[in-house]
């Protein structure tokens, strides 16, 4: 198979009490379960078995649905999981690169969030919000419908991801139900701000320190 579901660095409560170990539990083994096993099973006997993901969302136009919809729904994912923590939340260090780069993008801390969580408020129906880099190094917000994501050639707003999260119901309507501004608010205090901040800084090899 060319692509495996990933463990989750934690275990399935350790979240609590911001998302619930029920929820991560269904959310890991059912659904990224599925869309692994979905995509190895629409990119079997093709070229894209031995690609990256990235180089197959970045072709994504080319390729049929199935590996459209379950390609991003296995990229989603396996960022979604790296980028939380138990040890999460909060802002970051402000001798972060990523905390300097939120400065300067959105003038501050708060207003990133403002933004965020308007960004995941009103994605219609299920998708996922997005924190980008883009080709000039400079941070931005999206919001993608289903499971499409920036990296996608067929994105209204292409970049790379550093944070990205899961607004469909099936990620927190367990113990949210239809409240998702506080499944969304909750969100914040589960950021692994060092992932981000890794992930932010291999956008851009070349850069230094902020």
């Amino acid at each position: 198979m060319a692509f495996q579901l990933p463990d989750l660095p934690y275990g399935y409560d350790a979240l609590e009490p911001h998302i619930d170990a029920r929820t991560m539990e269904i959310h890991h083994t059912k659904h990224h379960a599925a869309y692994t096993t979905n995509l190895n099973a629409a990119i079997a006997g093709t070229e894209a078995e031995n690609l990256k993901i990235e180089d197959i969302l970045a072709n994504i136009s080319k390729y049929s649905a199935a590996v459209r919809n379950n390609g991003g729904g296995y990229y989603n994912h396996n960022l979604f999981w790296e980028i939380m923590s138990p040890n999460g939340g909060g802002e970051p260090s402000a001798q972060m690169n990523i905390h300097k780069a939120i400065e300067r993008d959105f003038g501050g801390f708060e207003n990133f969030k403002t933004q965020f969580s308007n960004a995941a408020m009103t994605r219609f129906g299920s998708g996922w919000a997005w924190l980008c880099v883009d080709k000039e190094d400079h941070l931005f917000i999206t919001s993608t419908p289903n499971q499409d994501n920036p990296l996608m050639d067929v994105a209204e707003k292409q970049g790379t991801p550093i944070l990205g999260l899961d607004v469909w119901e099936h990620a927190y309507y367990l113990n949210y139900q239809n409240r998702r501004a506080d499944y969304v608010a909750a969100f914040f205090n589960v950021i692994n701000w060092h992932e981000v901040t890794k992930r932010f800084n291999d956008a851009n090899p070349g850069r230094s320190n902020l």
